[in-house]
């Protein structure tokens, strides 16, 4: 699962929203998982427990997780 986690962090976009000057961060494929904070830093750790929290919900409801390819290793 960290494996998992790792390169599906890799594939995170992140931008800054101009009208409160937050971080919003999410990933491509992986509907509801999202992060908003004042720090870059901050919304990618909040998107990373997020991300692994959403993980496990679908595994304890025994639905799929999307398929990612690390690119590192093709």
């Amino acid at each position: 699962m960290t494996q998992y986690i790792k390169v599906a962090m890799g594939k995170a976009r992140y931008e800054l929203l101009p009208d409160d000057d937050t971080f919003y961060g999410d990933i491509a494929g992986f509907d509801g998982v999202y992060a908003n904070a004042t720090t870059l830093e901050a919304c990618q750790s909040e998107l990373e427990e997020v991300l692994g929290e959403w993980i496990l919900l679908r595994a304890s409801r025994h639905f799929p997780l999307p398929f990612i390819v690390d690119n590192e290793q093709g």
